[in-house]
């Protein structure tokens, strides 16, 4: 196969050029396991680790490849690589990590669109479909929204849960499918183009795994058995993994999400919230919470039933997670920043004494 086959086009060959890595092979994450990588190149797979140097350098867990990004590697006859460096990502779709509050874990990279599925059965929530649009926009990805397991339930009640959704989300595709009696699938690989990568945010067990089996032909992920009191698949996925369908679409799966945590700096918010924020612009007070404030724009629609109550709350919940973020990374930088200057006085004095 073809580096174009897998997603690679004119940008990343100037990338390529720019960041004077011509001299390199060239090839692309399709898999992860704990700083151990498999990576695909025009002459097969390999096992890959990054060099020392790229080690020592890391100052983030953000500075490490990650499944969909492309590499200049040199690679030897064993089915072994080394990674030399990590070409510029022109998206790169994140959360907090779990667990690590000011920490950024890459979901991944170089996506153009991103399938949000929920099952319609019991997962379907919009506040958090809000939390994966909120994502979406900030990493530039083009999201569409997916809904599975509608042979659950009958077609007036997903007729339902469609137009509520289109209701509160404005302009973004909304398909149905069955990964039972695959309806819907028709137009769901109608969209899918060659050489474009996509990936899939959902909750464990709203059946990504099958729908990424189903479209690629293969049994490609394991999925368990159907649970009795969920009606769920117990999805299995632990790691990332990126597959070139049939199609010549190129797929990313992608472990269950329980917590879809905001690490939002660049707008996600602003666009998945724009009749918010809009409105925002005609409050009485410049820095109105939208809390309890006279003259709030935003709590007068609320009022009026031009905002849904629960998306009004979701947007506060988010915009809280947001601030408290980008405080602890300023609290961080702080302390990286005092650090610095104590090690920095460190080695003076040890190079008066020296003297």
């Amino acid at each position: 196969m073809k580096l174009e086959d897998f997603g690679y086009n004119d940008k990343f060959q100037k990338l390529r050029i720019e960041n004077n890595l011509t001299d390199f092979e060239i090839g692309r994450i399709i898999a992860e396991h704990k700083e151990r990588y498999i990576v695909r190149t025009e002459n097969g797979e390999f096992e890959a680790e990054i060099t020392g140097n790229l080690r020592f350098s890391a100052q983030r867990r953000v500075d490490f490849p990650a499944v969909g990004d492309w590499v200049a590697l040199t690679t030897y006859d064993s089915d072994f690589s080394v990674i030399h460096k990590t070409l510029p990502r022109l998206s790169i779709i994140t959360r907090q990590a779990v667990g690590q509050f000011g920490e950024i874990q890459i979901i991944a990279t170089n996506i153009n669109y991103a399938f949000l599925i929920q099952a319609v059965d019991r997962d379907f929530n919009i506040n958090r479909l809000e939390r994966y649009l909120t994502i979406c926009y900030s990493s530039k990805v083009n999201p569409i929204i997916v809904l599975t397991k509608t042979d659950l339930i009958n077609e007036q009640k997903i007729a339902e849960i469609t137009e509520s959704i289109k209701q509160r989300i404005k302009d973004i595709p909304v398909l149905s499918i069955s990964n039972e009696t695959k309806d819907g699938y028709e137009a769901l690989k109608k969209i899918i183009e060659k050489g474009k990568t996509y990936c899939m945010l959902g909750s464990s067990g709203v059946g990504k795994s099958t729908l990424l089996n189903n479209l690629s032909g293969r049994t490609l992920m394991k999925t368990d058995t159907i649970s009795q009191s969920s009606n769920r698949g117990r999805h299995i996925t632990s790691h990332r993994e990126l597959i070139v369908l049939e199609s010549g679409g190129i797929l990313i799966d992608n472990p269950g999400m329980r917590e879809v945590g905001i690490a939002d700096t660049t707008g996600g918010l602003e666009t998945t919230f724009d009749r918010i924020i809009s409105l925002s612009r005609k409050c009485k007070f410049k820095d109105c919470t939208h809390t309890n404030e006279i003259g709030c724009s935003v709590l007068e629609a609320v009022e009026k039933g031009e905002i849904e109550k629960s998306s009004y709350e979701n947007y506060l919940k988010m915009e809280r997670e947001k601030a408290h973020f980008e405080s602890t990374i300023e609290e961080r930088r702080k302390k990286d920043k005092e650090f610095g200057k104590v090690i920095k006085n460190y080695k003076k004095d040890m190079k008066k004494n020296k003297f």
